[in-house]
């Protein structure tokens, strides 16, 4: 399986190396080299099987010594972040101790009021595979609004509409009653910043209460908020031979 190449900049980030403010200073400087030439654009596409990359002379080591793939029943208030310069919870913070120190980051985001389920891995193939629009993995979340959907906005949400960021791709929404506070589902196959909140806001909805439960074939089940499990080898490899859709191609 080829490794897909990640810019320099996260390539670093995920290595450890430092702060992104850090790895960013030392790039705009001069100081980091792939291959034997100075790089000094945050994007330059970096392959973790053959590129090699130092930092002020000193070769990095970017593939991680042991994989591993971790699902997090993320609570409220907590940052989906590695790290945080304000010195805020991250969800890196909530890990048991064995986990912290072997490059784990986060597989899309989640907002910090928000809550479920959160992907953690070391493996760039899983991620670029679960983030990049192509793939069209759904993520299915709950939400609470106070009072219900019309039937023109339930068709608005479905059918797709106009955000600041652009037209949306459609979604499924379904009312539910099994699982309160929760009165709606959402699945969706975009992962904009904090996308499903502002398309309710669009509609003039606040979400008091918002859950994700699932990320592709991957379910967040009974794991109680603030656990964590790795994933188990038929998980990993249900989300790595995903293929994207025939139509796919046609929409990028």
């Amino acid at each position: 399986m080829n490794t897909p190449s990640v810019p320099l900049l996260r390539a670093l980030t995920e290595a450890g190396v430092g702060s992104r403010r850090r790895i960013a200073d030392a790039i705009k400087n001069g100081s980091v080299e792939v291959n034997g030439e100075p790089v000094e654009s945050f994007r330059h596409p970096v392959n973790l099987d053959t590129d090699r990359v130092s930092v002020n002379g000193k070769l990095v080591d970017l593939k991680p010594r042991r994989t591993v793939y971790l699902m997090v029943n993320k609570p409220a208030g907590i940052i989906t972040t590695p790290s945080d310069e304000r010195g805020r919870r991250t969800v890196l913070d909530i890990l048991p101790a064995k986990y912290r120190q072997l490059r784990l980051y986060p597989v899309g985001r989640l907002d910090k009021d928000s809550t479920g389920l959160l992907l953690l891995t070391n493996d760039g193939e899983l991620t670029y595979r679960l983030t990049h629009p192509k793939f069209e993995h759904e993520k299915e979340y709950l939400i609470q609004i106070d009072g219900r959907l019309k039937p023109a906005e339930k068709t608005k949400l479905e059918r797709g509409f106009e955000l600041e960021d652009g037209m949306t791709y459609p979604v499924v929404v379904k009312e539910i009653k099994s699982q309160p506070p929760f009165n709606y589902s959402i699945t969706m196959h975009e992962g904009r910043k904090r996308q499903v909140r502002r398309m309710l806001a669009s509609l003039g909805y606040r979400i008091p209460a918002l859950k994700r439960v699932r990320m592709g074939s991957l379910h967040l089940g009974n794991l109680r908020e603030g656990a964590t499990r790795e994933l188990t080898p038929q998980e990993v490899q249900s989300l790595l031979s995903s293929r994207p859709p025939k139509s796919a191609a046609k929409k990028f």
